[in-house]
């Protein structure tokens, strides 16, 4: 497995505040890799660099075989280079069908006259009917997005994210809200996803991120705290005393 992104040295103050500090990082291709940590630990604005919306006062962030530099990338350059984005509020077109939401996601030329001009051809529709296959909302293609439960949204979300095909691909809080049996299925997507590529998921539910069996990275104070299997972090004095509490 080669080294799919690489975060060196990077740190960025807010105000004073010193969000991350000195962070480096680095996730192969394909894997799994949760990263947990307490409120304020970084984790939103590790996520904000790699996809540029925000950018570093120092530090590198490499990307690709060829360790291109992201940070002379704009977030949409970013975005087209492979790396896509789960926000933890889920970002569907309502008033659109679950098949619509898939087909507008579908990776193709993104200029206005592509986008007028399009007619979606039979891989289009095999396309979508694969990956509402992945998501477990086969039955739920003609219905319209805002119709479907909170978790529901949330697959749909992913399987739009994977119908860029990103190779890295990083989820924030994917269990909010959800119910048990959800959380399942969301695993399932999460870990089937990763076998072909990079995913991050950044989580706070302990159970969620033991069912993902993954290596886990825990920030706090903007640099990593540890990093191992769960047991070997959830055992580390630090991370109990800052994280996990007596």
């Amino acid at each position: 497995m080669s080294t799919l992104l690489e975060v060196s040295g990077v740190s960025k103050t807010f105000d004073g505040f010193k969000a991350i500090n000195n962070l480096s990082f680095q996730i192969a291709e394909p894997e799994m890799r949760a990263v947990i940590g307490p409120n304020g630990a970084g984790k939103t604005t590790f996520m904000d660099i790699v996809t540029g919306k925000t950018k570093p006062d120092e530090g590198t962030v490499l990307f690709g075989e060829k360790s291109h530099s992201l940070l002379s990338l704009s977030e949409s350059q970013i975005a087209q280079a492979g790396i896509g984005r789960k926000f933890q509020r889920p970002t569907v077109f309502e008033d659109q069908s679950v098949a619509d939401n898939l087909m507008m996601a579908l990776k193709k030329d993104r200029s206005p006259w592509a986008v007028l001009r399009f007619r979606p051809a039979r891989e289009d529709h095999e396309a979508v009917a694969k990956l509402a296959e992945e998501i477990g909302l086969t039955e739920h293609l003609p219905r319209k997005s805002g119709e479907l439960s909170h978790g529901q949204k949330q697959w749909l979300e992913i399987g739009m994210l994977l119908a860029q095909d990103p190779r890295l691909l990083l989820v924030d809080e994917p269990a909010a809200g959800m119910t048990p049996a959800e959380r399942e299925h969301t695993t399932d997507i999460l870990v089937e996803a990763a076998r072909t590529r990079a995913v991050v998921v950044v989580e706070h539910d302990m159970e969620f991120v033991r069912r993902l069996n993954c290596k886990v990275t825990v920030l706090h104070e903007g640099s990593v705290l540890a990093e191992g299997s769960l047991d070997h972090v959830t055992a580390n004095e630090k991370v109990i005393e800052v994280y996990l509490g007596r």
